[in-house]
């Protein structure tokens, strides 16, 4: 057999081939491209500095260390108006990330069952399902906001109701506040804490909620592995041994012991003066724009998990009525596992929304990242520049965590082919 040779090897390099050999041109290309993009950057970053110093403003972050001066509603870590602007956007930003958190995970349980309770066979039920996604999908957001938030001040009693032998409103279960104010729940405490643990000065982990999660961690890991061993002796034996009393055992044991050691007890809400102290105070704004992202993301996450399952072939469900399973066991055991194939992919973009959206907060009065570092603080300070660029980069690292794990999480969902 005659042996090819790269006519182009015993030729001398020439710089005309950096663009007309198909060897050196496409990395020519990139590398001329890089240095247009860099030559740009450095121009437009040199004409804003310019800008800024004709304006007699300079570029720098050194306003992060100055008071703030401005109270924030919502906080999960202490904080007080002397305190500096780059803890109030440090609150800002725990607030942002709790709203998307508490919103992703709704939204996606409420657009499970939406989207399949809409291919019910139920009319009633299918009907109803429709009326909500196309309802909340084709209403703005920020009017879902707005509504929910005005319904939570008008239909709910002020915390006074609950004073008095013979007041207008109790709490629900003894335990638990409902007002115009904002919901106040029962929050844990520990008689025996293992304190916090200091991160740079701006915020504390709880160690007590560290070996919780730890624990109930390894009870997952635990439960998972059970059900492993579990399958391979079925492949082995075909006999599989029972498996869900041990792993509830594995997962709900680790964490309550835990609990107990560490005197796990609730602290209940006391109505003292005018409000109720003690407990956890999710305020009003929290709660509208907790249920009107999670409601409006949830529609359309309802119409991704339909078209998810109808993207399934209907022999799937036709094999596994002949076998005799169950309806919920088939879209839960065959329909949903084939489904998420496709449905995970545009379920990033709504969770990335979601999350973008929670930048509406300010309608309501709750201080995320945007109404603090992206609102008092720039207007407070005059950094427009610096603040706009700390709440870009923000916004930036967020959505590329989330669509990373996503990702992530997709690869491992998809099927494997032989």
């Amino acid at each position: 057999m005659a042996a090819t040779t790269d006519p182009h090897s015993s030729e001398s390099f020439r710089l005309g081939m950096l663009l007309y050999d198909t060897r050196y041109r496409s990395v020519t290309i990139q590398i001329i491209a890089l240095v247009l993009f860099m030559l740009a950057l450095g121009w437009l970053v040199s004409n804003t500095i310019s800008n800024l110093e004709a304006l007699g403003k300079t570029f720098g972050f050194g306003f992060l260390w100055t008071p703030a001066g401005y109270d924030i509603n919502q906080q999960l870590i202490e904080y007080q108006n002397t305190d500096s602007n780059a803890r109030a956007a440090m609150l800002g930003i725990l607030n942002t990330l709790l709203i998307a958190v508490m919103g992703c995970v709704t939204a996606t349980l409420l657009g499970v069952v939406a989207g399949v309770l809409r291919l019910s066979n139920n009319w009633v039920v299918a009907r109803l399902m429709t009326i909500y996604v196309e309802g909340f999908r084709n209403v703005p957001v920020l009017i879902w906001i707005l509504i929910f938030a005005a319904a939570i001040n008008e239909s709910l009693p002020a915390p006074n109701a609950f004073r008095g032998d013979d007041a207008e409103s109790s709490m629900v279960l003894g335990s638990m506040a409902f007002t115009n104010r904002g919901f106040y729940v029962p929050e844990p405490l520990f008689s025996r804490s293992l304190g916090t643990l200091d991160i740079g000065g701006y915020f504390g982990i709880s160690l007590d909620l560290v070996l919780f999660v730890a624990a109930l961690a390894a009870g997952i890991w635990g439960a998972k592995r059970l059900g492993a061993q579990a399958t391979r002796k079925q492949a082995a034996t075909g006999e599989r041994p029972h498996t869900f009393w041990p792993s509830v055992g594995l997962i709900v044991i680790p964490p309550v012991v835990v609990l107990v050691a560490l005197g796990f007890h609730l602290g209940y809400p006391e109505l003292r003066g005018f409000n109720f102290r003690g407990g956890i105070h999710m305020r009003d704004s929290l709660i509208a724009l907790w249920l009107a992202l999670s409601l409006y993301t949830g529609a359309f996450i309802a119409e991704i998990v339909r078209a998810g399952i109808l993207a399934v072939s209907r022999g799937q469900t036709e094999a596994a009525s002949a076998l005799g399973m169950r309806p919920s066991w088939t879209m839960r055991l065959i329909i949903l596992p084939q489904a998420m194939r496709i449905i995970i992919p545009p379920l990033i973009s709504n969770y990335l929304n979601l999350t973008k959206n929670s930048s509406l907060a300010i309608a309501v009065g709750y201080m995320d990242a945007t109404g603090t570092l992206g609102g008092i603080t720039l207007n407070q300070t005059g950094r427009e520049m610096e603040c706009l660029l700390l709440l870009m980069a923000f916004y930036l690292i967020v959505s590329l965590t989330i669509s990373v794990f996503m990702n992530i999480y997709n690869e491992r969902m998809k099927l494997k082919e032989r």
